[in-house]
């Protein structure tokens, strides 16, 4: 062994960052022993809760009688607004999300009172005794009737830069259109739950499957009227997530809690599939109508954007939702003259929320859909037109919202893919197939992504953690950030192990909880490694500086000549084991524990213009989808996916690349089958997996091929020059859609750009085919 050690050294620890390295769940998912909070034991004296919702989208409460509930068997108290000793509201700002309706009800589905009983099944069997009486009030149930209405949650918001008007007046050619975007259910696998147990002085502790434990901690106090530090939230993972329990969880989590300190009982709520998806919000429906002006190449000279979308009865996350999909109009695209305008209505529908991409995606299907339409007008491929829109060097780097665009790789992952996956012979060849197939008709589409990383609201972007170090060598890791089966506590374990040069195994992974890492953000905008990385990062290296300190003045040695390497501590030609070196200093009074902070550089934001630096950086890839439809019923078929994903230097590729491939099928999801249908009278008509088709294991494609891009590294200073991750992957399934648009304008041998919404059900596919039709049969 070399006593030099200083300068680069390979890790051979098991665990490193940049290697592969399993879930740290993976084997308890498989086996079923990873424990989620229905697992843990329950006490023989829990209460099991029930939520009574409103039957009307929008109507004035006359009269409620809860006496039946309250004698009902079982039944140890019931539970609404007047019962609230704090504030009845658990909006993540706004203040206008109520725990119960109080008076007015807003859409069919808002809680308006819950039991708690010795038995769900007595819960349940109460709850239908509850009489009340409404008068009905008009509502407003779509985005075309908001429009109507003028009824919005908030003023429409304009960015841009430019004068596209100008620019459109004098464009060599000029398109309009409008299409529909549909919204998404979340449906993660563990429904909504919370678990809550009474402690002394009137404190709480709640488990609560949540990706914002801190938000949950102070919405539940404030409902309780308690100062945040009488409540303790914990969760150690969640079976799903992707932003619906982002804020939805906090009312649940309140109801328990208000239900354990009423009674001193433990009380838990689990909601029933059907109830989950009528009473929590989904992703926003949009609609995007756009007039662009371009020349005979396909460059975009000027485009003007309306984008409108359904937030429901209260404003939730929607300001930055909507803000996200401006952001995001641009996609990969430099678009020097361009105006966009966005409404975000007010309807009697459940409140619209994250959900993962955050508005992002259909900001960026927008934009897409132009480049079709263009390609399809001109005769062009649609590649050429994105490669000649693509954001360049100085002149053609500025953004929409002002920021500058420094490390666009977005040409080179579309020139790599499109040579890997054979692009262009392979719609030679779909063309010709085409040409003599009367029924089956395939597509293909090659689409780009650039996403912007961090949270729009800059004073959510910082973390904490705390890592301790015990005598034996052994490290245990806390973090705000949440494990919902991205794999971050996996991550940050390897963080915490490559800078203490040890296997990753010695990395006790904890529940997150309230009561060690406080004010911490939600786990979501695809920063959880980059935040909470950076936090145990610093936390390790406190320590590791004591350690160096001790081991300097204990053997007389040079810090410099002081380096770990594979769980061993090198001082200049001596050499010891971590663990020894971890007792040496416990036994000298060294401090092995410290706090770990981290708050993102750089970034700014004034809303009130629109212009700043809202991101740290952008995240690339590409994608290339073939598709198949059959003409006569408009059931179709992605049969060929390749991707090309830019992770920066990645943490963990293994749990990248599964990342990776579950955005896509996600995305997949929301623009083929997932389809929202709500009734006139404002009433979820999808509410179960029997009439909500998210994708299944038979519609991954058949061919799947999956990259990351070798070449990629993060020019900002992030975790060890990784990218996220968790977002950026579902807009690639943006490919698959415009592979159905050329699929569909086939039927009319591409001299037409066809009418299609999303999501491109077999029923949308088949009307668009009938309607291209129209015009040749003429």
């Amino acid at each position: 062994m070399p006593s030099d050690t200083t300068g680069p050294q390979i890790s051979d620890i098991k665990g490193a960052v940049h290697t592969d390295l399993r879930h740290d769940s993976a084997h308890k998912h498989v086996a079923g022993s990873a424990v989620y909070i229905d697992d843990l034991p329950e006490p023989k004296n829990m209460l099991h809760l029930y939520v009574g919702t409103s039957a009307k989208a929008h109507a004035q409460i006359t009269s409620m009688d809860l006496t039946k509930v309250r004698a009902a068997p079982g039944v140890a108290c019931v539970l609404s607004a007047s019962d609230i000793p704090g504030h009845n509201d658990v909006s993540p700002f706004a203040g206008d999300d109520p725990l119960f309706a109080d008076g007015v009800v807003e859409y069919i589905g808002q809680p308006v009172f819950v039991v708690a009983a010795d038995s769900i099944e007595a819960a349940i069997a109460a709850e239908k005794l509850a009489d009340i009486r409404y008068e009905i009030l008009p509502h407003i149930t779509n985005i075309d009737s908001a429009e109507k209405a003028k009824s919005y949650i908030e003023a429409s918001q304009k960015m841009g830069q430019g004068d596209a008007e100008v620019k459109l007046a004098e464009a060599e050619n000029r398109l309009s259109g409008s299409f529909r975007i549909g919204g998404q259910d979340h449906f993660y696998l563990e429904g909504q739950i919370a678990f809550a147990t009474p402690e002394e002085d009137g404190d709480v502790h709640v488990f609560s499957s949540t990706q914002h434990p801190s938000e949950v901690q102070h919405l539940v106090a404030h409902v309780l009227g308690r100062p945040t530090n009488a409540v303790t939230v914990e969760v150690r993972r969640m079976g799903g997530g992707f932003g619906g329990k982002e804020t939805s969880p906090a009312m649940f989590a309140a109801m328990c809690a208000l239900a354990a300190v009423k009674t001193g009982r433990p009380a838990k709520l689990r909601l029933d599939r059907d109830d989950d998806m009528i009473i929590t919000g989904k992703r926003h429906d949009f609609k995007y109508d756009y007039d662009v002006g371009f020349d005979s190449e396909g460059h975009i000279s000027g485009l003007k954007i309306a984008m409108a979308s359904r937030c429901g009865r209260s404003t939730d996350l929607s300001p930055a939702i909507n803000d996200r999909a401006m952001f995001h109009a641009d996609n990969c695209y430099y678009l020097s003259d361009i105006d966009i305008v966005s409404h975000r209505y007010k309807t009697h529908t459940v409140s619209n929320t994250a959900f993962r991409g955050f508005g992002g995606p259909q900001g960026m299907i927008g934009i897409e859909r132009v480049i079709e339409h263009i390609a399809l007008d001109l005769g062009l491929d649609p590649l050429d037109v994105r490669a000649a829109n693509l954001y360049g060097d100085t002149g053609r780097n500025i953004t929409p919202f002002g920021m500058k665009v420094e490390d666009c790789v977005a040409g080179q992952l579309l020139e790599t893919l499109a040579e890997s996956a054979h692009y262009r012979a392979r719609r030679k060849q779909i063309r010709a197939y085409n040409a003599s197939s009367k029924i089956l008709k395939k597509g293909i589409a090659i689409t780009p992504v650039k996403f912007g990383i961090s949270f729009t609201t800059t004073h959510l972007n910082q973390a904490g953690a705390l890592v301790h170090i015990y005598a034996d060598g052994s490290v245990h890791l806390n973090h705000g950030g949440t494990e919902m089966g991205q794999g971050l506590f996996t991550k940050v374990a390897q963080v915490v192990a490559e800078e203490f040069q040890i296997d990753v195994s010695h990395v006790k992974i904890t529940a997150t909880t309230t009561a060690k890492v406080p004010n911490t953000s939600a786990t979501a905008a695809s920063s959880g490694s980059d935040l909470n990385g950076m936090a145990a990062l610093d936390a390790a290296r406190t320590i590791k500086r004591r350690l160096i300190d001790f081991a300097a003045k204990s053997y007389g040695c040079p810090k410099d000549r002081i380096s770990f390497r594979n769980n061993l501590v090198y001082i200049e030609n001596k050499r010891i084991a971590f663990s020894e070196l971890t007792k040496q200093a416990y036994l000298a009074r060294v401090s092995l524990s410290s706090t770990g902070f981290y708050k993102t550089p750089k970034i700014h934001y004034d809303r009130v213009t629109h212009k700043g630096r809202p991101f740290l950086y952008f995240c690339y890839g590409a994608a290339v989808s073939e598709v198949v439809i059959d003409t006569l019923t408009g059931e179709n078929r992605v049969v060929r996916t390749d991707i090309l994903h830019e992770t920066g230097r990645s943490l963990n590729p293994a749990i990248d690349l599964g990342q990776i491939e579950g955005a896509f099928v996600q995305g997949m999801g929301w623009l083929t089958t997932e389809e929202l249908v709500f009734g006139d009278d404002g009433s979820l008509k999808t509410h179960a997996p029997s009439t909500y088709k998210i994708p299944t294991a038979s519609d991954r494609p058949d061919v799947m091929n999956i990259n990351l891009w070798n070449k990629g590294r993060n020019i900002e200073a992030s975790i060890h020059r990784s990218k996220a991750v968790g977002e950026p992957p579902f807009m690639l399934a943006n490919a698959v859609f415009m592979a159905i648009v050329d699929a569909v304008a086939s039927v009319a041998d591409y001299r037409l750009s066809p009418h299609l919404d999303a999501p491109a059900t077999p029923e949308a596919v088949l009307m668009a085919v009938m309607d291209i039709r129209k015009p040749r049969e003429a």
